[in-house]
């Protein structure tokens, strides 16, 4: 079995390299992208892990599902979201922390550590939802 051997100059920079990812490496929510202008951050529901019937889901269904949900939670909010007074004479229609419904294929989605967020505008928010289960899904 051979070992490898690192010059000592070397061992060095790469240590440092190591500790310089370590310490840029944000909690995953500080790392999400933030809403610009009318714009609002959503991460997509999850949904089940197995059906109905008791079968577990493989990872590739379960992703499959949270791609083609139309269901959820608001991570952010751009600063002008809902401040057209025209627009919306009652205010917002969501904020930070709400369920919301909005169309199957709306936004841009945006792959991120862990999964995926989509950022819709403003208007492609359709409604609130209590409870993200309520939505019926495939499974």
């Amino acid at each position: 079995m051979s070992k490898l051997i690192v010059p000592s100059y070397l061992k060095g920079k790469l240590d440092n390299k190591k500790d310089e990812k370590d310490q840029n490496k944000k909690p995953a929510m500080n790392r999400v992208p933030q809403a610009t202008g009318w714009r609002i951050v959503v991460l997509p529901h999850k949904g089940v892990d197995k059906t109905k019937g008791g079968l577990l889901l493989t990872d590739k269904a379960i992703e499959e599902q949270q791609l083609t949900t139309n269901v959820g939670l608001i991570l952010n909010m751009g600063p002008d979201a809902y401040a057209d007074k025209t627009k919306y004479p009652n205010g917002p229609w969501c904020k930070e922390g709400d369920w919301v419904v909005f169309a199957r294929y709306a936004g841009s989605r945006v792959k991120i550590e862990g999964g995926e967020i989509r950022i819709l505008n403003d208007d492609e928010i359709l409604s609130t939802v209590e409870d993200p289960t309520d939505i019926l899904t495939l499974y």
